[in-house]
């Protein structure tokens, strides 16, 4: 499989894992390609990717936008360290259906444990990045970012 499919099945998988995650309403634009640094003015998750596509899996937004999500599946407030920490748990459960998604149509991935940022951050060191805007209902806002390696 080309780079490209293999990237459009990653974003794809993710777009489908989001949606099977996340029980709000939402809006998704369409992909858009940007370069280095990624810089983050709240908080976000990483999660690496190894296997048939190296990289990096980003979801970034406001506290509020994760707490709104928290507070949706659980039916509580979440704030501090609890609302990191489930910032970590929400990134892992959408990494980790993402990888059974992709597995299904003939890509394997692996992916790392999460990795919650706090703060404004850069990210720098990869080689191509994809930015998609997912809009909330709620009048909140994540960035789905998927940051490629070389091969």
């Amino acid at each position: 499989m080309a780079l490209g499919e293999k990237i459009t099945t990653i974003l794809n998988g993710t777009i489908e894992s989001i949606r099977s995650v996340i029980p709000l309403s939402m809006t998704i634009d369409k992909p858009s390609l940007f370069v280095q640094p990624f810089t983050q003015t709240s908080i976000s998750v990483l999660i690496g990717m190894t296997g048939d596509l190296r990289g990096r899996l980003i979801i970034e937004g406001h506290e509020t936008m994760f707490g709104t999500i928290g507070e949706t599946m659980f039916g509580m407030p979440l704030e501090g360290e609890m609302l990191e920490s489930f910032t970590g748990e929400l990134g892992n459960m959408i990494a980790g259906n993402l990888a059974t998604v992709v597995s299904q149509k003939g890509i394997t991935i692996d992916i790392t444990p999460p990795t919650v940022l706090v703060g404004q951050t850069k990210i720098y060191g990869f080689d191509k990045a994809f930015r998609v805007p997912i809009h909330f209902e709620s009048n909140g806002e994540l960035q789905l970012i998927l940051t490629i390696d070389n091969e």
